[in-house]
């Protein structure tokens, strides 16, 4: 911008630059930062302050992105480009389903905020994302596997197989699936186990948020078919208002009967073996990489 430009928007007020620029969130022209540093007005120096924070907000959160793109980054290399992130939700609540998703990103892809679910504490900022990345990934899907067989074949299986139907729904075959923690038995692309991968590849991040949205969206379904016990607000977890409402109001069809709680509440014996801590049911070996 020129000189005369610049010098243009300094003789506007600082109510209208800020909504310009703030507001707005219009580009901010070159040098229009220095100028409004070296304006005399108070109002034009406490602008420019802030708009030199977004700019650094701005900048560190381009370099996470490209952090969290690492291992996408490296098969985008390698000419794989369909690379699937899965991940799943609702491994440990006493009630519903568990969900998994799969998404596969555009090539170099961004999306301002998307991170691990568990990281986005907003309802509201996780569903915007879920619609974004709807309306802009190449391929989604969610699998899901169901209490019946949660119960039949333990939840640490049910997960993988919630994975494998995520994998398959997406209407393709990627050339590479990124899992969070484990690997898909019966999977039908090359695949990598990251640990704590949700918060290390974004296209993991992006199927977390897609399951979370997913089954938070089935448990409300849930809370209105079955009032009372309070799925909206726990999402089926064994909060003391969820445990309080299974002894008072019973077992519902949607309750897994192969959760201590739930067994505890119908009379029944516990399992003899022992049970497996919740986080060791995301330990799992790491597939090495296709190398170049």
């Amino acid at each position: 911008m020129s000189a005369e430009s610049v010098q243009a928007l300094l003789e506007c007020s600082v109510t209208e630059l800020t909504v310009r620029f703030v507001t707005q969130a219009q580009p901010v022209p070159q040098g229009l930062l220095e100028a409004l540093e070296a304006d005399p007005r108070q109002g034009a120096q406490a602008l420019a302050r802030r708009l030199r924070s977004r700019q650094e907000k701005n900048r560190a959160e381009g370099q996470r992105l490209r952090h969290l793109l690492k291992f996408e980054t490296e098969l985008w290399e390698q000419g794989l480009l369909k690379v699937a992130g899965v991940d799943e939700a609702g491994m440990a609540p006493l009630a519903g389903p568990v969900v998994a998703a799969a998404a596969i990103l555009p090539r170099g892809y961004k999306l301002k905020g998307l991170d691990d679910s568990k990281k986005i504490l907003d309802p509201d900022k996780r569903e915007a994302l879920a619609e974004a990345l709807k309306r802009d990934v190449v391929a989604w899907a969610v699998g899901r596997a169901e209490v019946e067989e949660i119960d039949s074949i333990n939840i640490y299986h049910a997960g993988l197989l919630a994975m494998r139907r995520a994998v398959e729904g997406l209407g393709l075959t990627p050339d590479y699936v990124l899992v969070d923690a484990r690997t898909i038995p019966q999977c039908p692309a090359p695949q990598r186990g990251i640990i704590k991968g949700d918060s290390l590849s974004l296209s993991i991040a992006a199927a977390s948020v897609l399951a979370k949205t997913t089954r938070d969206r089935l448990m409300a379904e849930l809370d209105a078919q079955y009032p009372g016990y309070g799925l909206a607000a726990h999402k089926g977890y064994p909060t003391a208002q969820h445990v309080q409402a299974i002894q008072a109001r019973g077992v519902l069809p949607i309750h897994r009967r192969s959760f201590g709680p739930v067994r505890e509440a119908l009379g029944l014996a516990q399992p003899s073996g022992p049970v497996p801590m919740q986080s060791e049911l995301f330990a799992a070996t790491p597939v090495p990489m296709a190398k170049r």
